[in-house]
């Protein structure tokens, strides 16, 4: 067994115990679980990094798209476009070499010294997740925007509120209860999405499984040791969202019968 990060001890007696088979070992499956998990902050970083950067443009997305902005809303709706119908590998490659590319171009025309080579590659990864995270999730945030009830816009802008006041105290709260359902799920193909991020030699969790695997040929084991991971990772995420629809939820009243039958009758008996 190949050890690259130090199991508790508790665990690894636990692994110890269970057979190691010659065609199929499920203690290499196990075995592998500690190493790939001390890649998970990388992971997760991806992640939470390119769902917040992707959340804010897939908003400027939606808020460009409903009020059809001259000039933005042609250049949005072929970005977006061109955004959902391409495969997110292809789009991490060409944000892997085209921002080195166009820095350099830039360095050539205006004598700027931007140093390439010190940027990391996680900005590539999180750029790209985060424009592909905001291509779909603008149309979520668009219906959800459009579903706010017109009479509390109204009634918010007859209060002398600005379209920014509007928009933060009004239709985004509103939004976010009816957005937030699809934009979990969202999260949850974006961590897993995250394992392409080894093309772009981010040594992640899946990336770590292939070299582990690598070490001693049990490449189907550590993938599924990996996929056991990426499982609960998706169902914890899953669980917060439900715990987050929850809180969020408008609670409808519960009306006391008793005391409205209290109230009719002036408090005497029939």
């Amino acid at each position: 067994m190949t050890h690259y990060f130090l199991a508790p001890a508790w665990y690894q007696n636990l692994v110890d115990k269970i057979p190691a088979g010659k065609l199929f070992s499920w203690q290499s499956v196990f075995d592998a679980i500690p190493n790939i998990l001390a890649r998970l902050p990388i992971t997760l970083s991806l992640t939470l990094a390119g769902a917040f950067f992707g959340l804010i443009l897939a908003l400027v997305f939606a808020i460009v798209k409903i009020n059809r902005v001259k000039i933005l809303y042609p250049i949005q709706a072929v970005f977006v476009s061109f955004l959902r119908g391409t495969p997110i590998l292809v789009q991490l490659m060409l944000t892997y070499y085209g921002i080195p590319l166009a820095l350099k171009a830039i360095n050539i025309k205006y004598g700027f010294d931007f140093n390439i080579n010190n940027i990391p590659a996680e900005f590539f990864a999180i750029a790209a997740f985060a424009f592909n995270e905001a291509a779909y999730t603008s149309e979520t945030l668009r219906a959800a925007i459009q579903s706010v009830n017109p009479g509390e816009i109204e009634a918010a802008r007859s209060l002398g509120m600005t379209n920014v006041q509007v928009y933060r105290r009004v239709i985004i709260p509103n939004a976010a209860v009816i957005a937030t359902p699809t934009l979990i799920n969202s999260l949850i193909g974006l961590t897993k999405g995250t394992s392409l991020a080894f093309n772009a030699g981010i040594v992640e969790m899946f990336a770590q499984a292939q070299i582990i695997g690598g070490s001693d040929y049990r490449y189907f084991e550590r993938y599924i040791s990996v996929a056991i991971v990426y499982w609960i990772i998706s169902i914890a995420i899953e669980n917060f969202g439900r715990f987050v629809e929850n809180r969020m939820a408008i609670k409808s009243p519960v009306s006391n019968l008793a005391s409205d039958k209290d109230d009719l009758t002036g408090g005497f008996g029939a």
